[in-house]
């Protein structure tokens, strides 16, 4: 168990560090396969992936690890034929769930307490019987669509994972799909590209019985995605197919997002996750302890729980690291050691700078405007918008100057500011222009 926590205490870390994209296509292909005299051992499926990992993140891995365990350790990189085998044996279910299962993510060890036991209560109801068990009903019913709301780090994610394992030892014939929004999105998109909108179809909507779709704001403002998934979501649900979202808000609150898909969500049963209230915060710290087999006095979680209050990824990261602190250098966990370590985890949770890269990302997927035609000089008049409302938001989230966002677009920077301008004027007559640009700055802020 202490090996598995550290992995994950690696995971956590290196997750905070890169995209998600990043962390889907090369973190999660790697499996730790050890650790013994400072030496710890990787997995991959093949050389190839080794080459890649290492020379992208090699360094990464090396500052996690440090960072985890307190001292510097040498990498061993390894490839054999087992992710085969694994490959094999788990190609029967359905794509994505064992992507972003937790296996630690389960009822059993979610705590509940008077912020979140409704979102709790409601998840568990769907897990023992999604869908009205499946029926041929054509309308919806009190449970489905179940949408849970609630700020970055409060357990949606696990509630997510609870009711895949529910499912999955109840319902063993059931097939899950359990996907993030961005992720949805991004498919959706080469699906169009490559001319494969059939395939993309027969995924989304046949074979599932289950469908689960994490922070589903991401797609607000992309016109074309979130028709595709209005007409994903009415075949689901229409069909007696159990559909769970979740969001950092509740529909009402996410603005560009149509309102027809707004009435589709409230259709459903709403339930909010508050940050836990002191008593819950202490709860989670005794019981990640518990997990590690980590004994602290009631006066160290006491400090922990009151110095973090709305965050329990950030409670357990403490209690974490805490432990792999004493246990190494064995020391007896005091208020002081976790005063140092609370500094440590708060620092590395502060949000990475957002990157202009990252912005035209955005600004592209909400847009439908590729990122080549935004940094190209063509001028049709789709094209010029997209480039604008890229100068806003850099100017608006990074605060750099007009100079050095001419500069990157090959612009002169009096240019910039008339393009910046324009937009803020439209903005004050567009209503729904204004609510896409917001989105989009949350979006790029988004952890």
């Amino acid at each position: 168990d202490s090996f598995n926590d550290l992995w994950q205490a690696v995971l956590d870390y290196i997750k905070a560090k890169v995209s998600d994209t990043a962390y889907d296509l090369w973190i999660k292909i790697v499996k730790f396969d050890g650790f013994n005299n400072s030496t710890v051992t990787l997995r991959f499926p093949k050389p190839m992936h080794i080459t890649i990992v290492t020379s992208q993140y090699g360094e990464l891995f090396e500052e996690a690890f440090e960072n985890v365990l307190g001292f510097k350790v040498n990498i061993e990189y390894v490839c054999d034929d087992v992710f085969e085998k694994e490959k094999n044996d788990t190609s029967s279910l359905p794509h994505h769930l064992e992507d972003y299962k937790n296996a630690q993510f389960t009822f059993e060890n979610f705590i509940v307490g008077p912020s979140n036991r409704f979102a709790y209560a409601a998840a568990k109801a769907v897990a023992s019987d999604p869908g009205s068990r499946l029926s041929q009903k054509t309308s919806f019913t009190n449970y489905n669509p179940l949408f849970i709301y609630g700020n970055s780090g409060l357990g949606k994610t696990h509630i997510l994972n609870a009711i895949c394992h529910e499912i999955e030892k109840t319902f063993p014939d059931m097939n899950i799909m359990y996907v993030r929004a961005e992720q949805f999105a991004n498919e959706f998109y080469q699906a169009l590209q490559n001319k494969t909108i059939d395939e993309f179809h027969n995924k989304y909507r046949n074979n599932i019985d289950v469908f689960l779709i994490d922070d589903i704001q991401f797609i607000s403002g992309k016109t074309s995605t979130e028709e595709e998934f209005f007409h994903t979501f009415d075949t689901l649900v229409y069909g007696g197919k159990q559909v769970v979202l979740t969001s950092d808000r509740p529909p009402k609150e996410i603005q560009s997002l149509t309102d027809r898909l707004k009435s589709r969500f409230e259709d459903g049963l709403l339930a909010d996750i508050q940050p836990p209230e002191f008593e819950t915060r202490c709860e989670i710290i005794k019981r990640k302890a518990k997990l590690l087999n980590f004994e602290m006095s009631d006066q160290v979680v006491s400090y922990i729980a009151e110095k973090i209050k709305s965050n329990i990824r950030q409670l357990e990261g403490v209690t974490k690291k805490l432990y792999a602190l004493c246990d190494i250098n064995d020391h007896t966990p005091t208020i002081a050691l976790a005063q140092s370590v609370i500094k440590v985890i708060m620092e590395d949770t502060q949000p990475l700078p957002v990157t202009i890269q990252k912005i035209v990302d955005e600004v592209s997927r909400t847009t439908g405007i590729s990122v080549e035609d935004i940094y190209s000089k063509v001028q049709k008049a789709n094209i010029s918008h997209a480039r604008k409302i890229t100068f806003y938001v850099i100017r608006k989230v990074t605060n750099m100057s007009y100079e050095d966002i001419g500069e990157e677009f090959d612009k002169h920077h009096s240019t910039v500011i008339y393009n910046i301008g324009q937009i803020e004027k439209e903005m004050e007559k567009n209503s729904k222009l204004a609510r896409q640009i917001n989105d989009i700055i949350s979006n790029v802020k988004a952890e």
